[in-house]
């Protein structure tokens, strides 16, 4: 049987690791959002496909370049973590 101890711990890493992973995709979904609604505000365009399709490009390009870090940490997690508990050491 698990004991809660190493249950909660397993959680709380597997939850850090989701916000280390997540990070850069947010960051530039954030940053590409701001960018382009200060653009907005300032040259009065208030076209919906401005908003989406700079964010969505920037999104992909992130994912794109970042794809082997999130593979990396998340492979790394599993081999440490998970499959040590699920085998039962």
């Amino acid at each position: 049987m698990l004991e809660e101890a190493i249950f909660f711990d397993t959680m709380r890493e597997g939850l850090w690791v989701a916000v280390i992973t997540s990070l850069p995709i947010l960051g530039v979904a954030l940053a590409a959002g701001l960018i382009v609604g200060l653009f907005q505000a300032l040259t009065a365009i208030q076209e919906m496909t401005l908003t989406f399709v700079p964010k969505l490009a920037a999104i992909v390009a992130v994912f794109w370049v970042s794809m082997g870090f999130m593979s990396e940490t998340l492979v790394s997690f599993f081999q440490r973590s998970i499959v040590p508990v699920i085998a039962g050491g």
